[in-house]
């Protein structure tokens, strides 16, 4: 006698299954909705890290010859030494100690806000 065998999954395990899944995806939710946050605030701090270091070396330049480089007496004119500029949607502020500053000053709290968010960067005067 020749006996068939069925081969597949229950109704209860696929159940379980979805209810797993289900479980898992409402747990894992709500860290990728802070995600998007975090991703804004990189960005800004990634070109506010670029604007402190567009102005390091832009003083540096112009320290060694006077004709390269842009000249920097406030925080909005470091976006000159941007490589492209400043991107689109972003906004630099100068702080409240005032503009402009003097020839070789460093200014630590200018001010660079996009998406909501900010991140300070450093200026040299040159």
């Amino acid at each position: 006698m020749n006996k068939s065998q069925q081969a597949g999954f229950t109704l209860i395990e696929l159940v379980m299954v979805i209810v797993i899944l289900g479980v898992l995806a409402a747990v894992a939710l709500p860290k990728f909705v802070n995600v998007d946050d975090d991703a804004k605030q990189a960005a800004v701090n990634g070109v506010a890290g670029a604007l402190s270091s567009a102005s390091a070396i832009n003083y540096a330049s112009r320290k060694a010859n006077s004709s390269k480089g842009v000249a920097v007496t406030t925080c909005v004119a470091v976006a000159g030494a941007l490589q492209g500029g400043l991107p689109s949607g972003y906004v630099i502020t100068e702080p409240a100690s005032g503009s402009p500053f003097a020839v070789d000053a460093t200014v630590t709290d200018c001010v660079l806000t996009a998406n909501g968010k900010t991140a300070n960067f450093t200026a040299t005067g040159i």
